[in-house]
Parts: C-alpha cells; sequence; structure tokens
C-alpha cells in the first residue's frame, strides 16, 4: 500500500470585487447586516463578458497545480472535478476539464457534492492513489454562482454568500509513510435534501414547465438558514473529532484546520470547542465569500502559500453542505 500525499495546489478567481456595498446597491442589505451574520466582507463575481465557466476557472486553477507538483500534464493519470455550477447538465466538467488541458483520454470522473465536493474529491483520490492505480490524480472545485443567484431583496440571504472561484491539488504517490493523507471520513443524511437545494430545472420539473409557472422560484437556491447552521457546527465538529480518533490523535495534535468556507460564525464556533488559536485556523471567507466546492483549496493554497503551514504539520480539513454531506481529511504535510 503506498501512501497519497497533495503534490501541489493552484487557485483562479476572477478579477471582479464585488463589495457588501456593492450589493446593498442591487437589494435591501449592507455591510454590518452582512458581516454580523456571515463575516464576509466581499466576493468574487465574474464579468459577464469574461467567458469564465466553473470548468474553465478549474482549468485555469489545475494549470497551477500540476505546476507548483512540478509535473508535467502528460503525468496526470485522472480528473477529478467538483462542481454544484456545471457549465452543462450534462456531460459533466471533467472532461471539459480535460479538453481544456489538453491532455491524453484519461479518466474524467464528476462529484456533485456541492460544498463537501473537495472533500471527496480527495477521499477518492487518496484511494486510487493508495491502492496504486494511479501515480497523479488531478481533484479540481470550481464554481459559477453569480450567475444562479436571486441578486434582489427576496434573494438575499442567500445572493450575499456565495462567490466564484475555483481551486486545484494535485494527489501523488509517495513513498514516505510519515507524510501525506492518513484518513478521510465521509457521511451523508439525505433526510434534509431540501434543505439546502436548486430544485429546478431537473427531470422532475423541466425548463417548459418552470419558465410556465411565473410565481416557481425553485431555480433560484433554498437554504433553511438556521437548520443547515444548527447541523453544521454538530457534523464540523463530529467529522473532526472522527478523523483525530481514527489515528490516535487529539486535538492538541492540530496544526493547522482548513474548515469549508460557509460562514465565518461556524467557523469560529468550531474554533473555540476545539480550542484553536487564530495561527491554528485558516479563514478566507471574508475576501471570497462561500466558493462551495472550491473554497477548501483556496483556503488551503493561501495558508500555505503565507507559509501558516509546514512540513510536518498536521493539517485537519472539514466540510459540511447540501444533502446534507460532511466529511473530514488528515494529512501530515
Amino acid at each position: 500500500m503506498y501512501t497519497s500525499k497533495i503534490s501541489g495546489l493552484g487557485v483562479y478567481v476572477p478579477d471582479n470585487v464585488v463589495t457588501n456595498e456593492d450589493l446593498s446597491k442591487m437589494m435591501d442589505t449592507s455591510d454590518e447586516w452582512i458581516q454580523e451574520r456571515t463575516g464576509i466582507k466581499e466576493r468574487r463575481w465574474i464579468k459577464p463578458d469574461s467567458g469564465d465557466t466553473a470548468s474553465s476557472m478549474g482549468a485555469k486553477a489545475a494549470e497551477k497545480a500540476i505546476a507548483n507538483a512540478g509535473i508535467d500534464k502528460k503525468d496526470i493519470d485522472l480528473i477529478i472535478f467538483a462542481t454544484l455550477s456545471p457549465d452543462y447538465y450534462f456531460p459533466g466538467g471533467g472532461v471539459l476539464v480535460q479538453k481544456l488541458l489538453g491532455l491524453d483520454t484519461v479518466g474524467a470522473l464528476d462529484i456533485r457534492n456541492q460544498c463537501t465536493g473537495f472533500v471527496y474529491g480527495l477521499s477518492v483520490a487518496d484511494q486510487f492513489v493508495k491502492t496504486g492505480m494511479y501515480k497523479n490524480v488531478l481533484v479540481v472545485g470550481g464554481e459559477l454562482h453569480s450567475k444562479g443567484l436571486d441578486k434582489t431583496t427576496r434573494g438575499r440571504t442567500v445572493a450575499v454568500l456565495f462567490g466564484d472561484g475555483a481551486g486545484a491539488a494535485v494527489v501523488s504517490r509517495s513513498d514516505d509513510q510519515n507524510r501525506g493523507i492518513l484518513s478521510t471520513h465521509l457521511h451523508s443524511q439525505g433526510e434534509y435534501a431540501e434543505a439546502l437545494t436548486v430544485k429546478h430545472p431537473s427531470m422532475t420539473k423541466w425548463v417548459p414547465e418552470v419558465v410556465a409557472d411565473l410565481d416557481n422560484l425553485t431555480y433560484y437556491p433554498f437554504m433553511d438558514g438556521q437548520l443547515v447552521f444548527k447541523h453544521a457546527i454538530v457534523r464540523f465538529s463530529e467529522a473532526i473529532q472522527e478523523g483525530l480518533q481514527a489515528n490516535n490523535l487529539t486535538r492538541e495534535d492540530i496544526d493547522m484546520f482548513i474548515p469549508h468556507q460557509a460562514n465565518l460564525r461556524i467557523s469560529q464556533y468550531v474554533q473555540k470547542k476545539f480550542g484553536l488559536s487564530e495561527n491554528q485556523i485558516h479563514n478566507n471567507i471574508q475576501k471570497y465569500g462561500n466558493t462551495t466546492a472550491a473554497s477548501i483549496p483556496l483556503a488551503l493554497t493561501e495558508a500555505v502559500e503565507l507559509g501558516k503551514i509546514k512540513k510536518g504539520d498536521l493539517v485537519v480539513i472539514a466540510a459540511f453542505g447540501s444533502g446534507f454531506t460532511w466529511g473530514s481529511v488528515v494529512m501530515r504535510w
């Protein structure tokens, strides 16, 4: 059995910065209202004429991750692409990333686990690498939220949260048993599937039916905010504790915690519960909002570039989101 490790990271975000003040001109909201509830100050939204999509942003992040890993594109054996905002209903975005990167006919796998998509992707990549099937797996999270949000007062509780962007990681085979991914842990609870969802269009109600019903707003994201928050703080904690126990570790062993950037208040609650200092957690939701499948690689890459993660550090990643789904990754950097 091999060890798998993250050998390269890369990110891409649009240049267009949208501040809370900008949003206050579109809807009845304010910088104070948004920051108090979410911690978000600004986010990136693509410009309409930019040509950016979830897949193209993902490919740009992937180019950087491959270069950062010090390998050639031809060394990638598999693509895993996580998104809730695909370019097309089908095919999935993984094949589009393959095309944009100009890779050979490697496999492309799509993951639709929303906020936990990157954690699920790392888990799948870890298994492929550890069992010896592949040497280098590209895991990408890319999201284009801004075109699908209700940017009116009616939709403000959701619209203010989300940003566009992408992040990528190369998961590679390693012979160093003391470094790499130690374990991954995945969960779901489908009874809450409709608490955070975009229902239509789907095969239960296709485009003509949705358009014909002027009162139907189910093509916009719906979130039961209080329910999601309540479950998130519980599941985040459980996922972290599960990962630590599986490796005979304690909270005192954590050098860096990278949470999914859903809401700064959730991260702060978990930070306090585990007694983590400001140097043991990295948040960047203040700058990027919730970028769903892209949020963890965005935060992880930033933490590494800032020197907050060093060789040998114990890094714990956790996410919770729509589904409900949640999970964690424990790794020795």
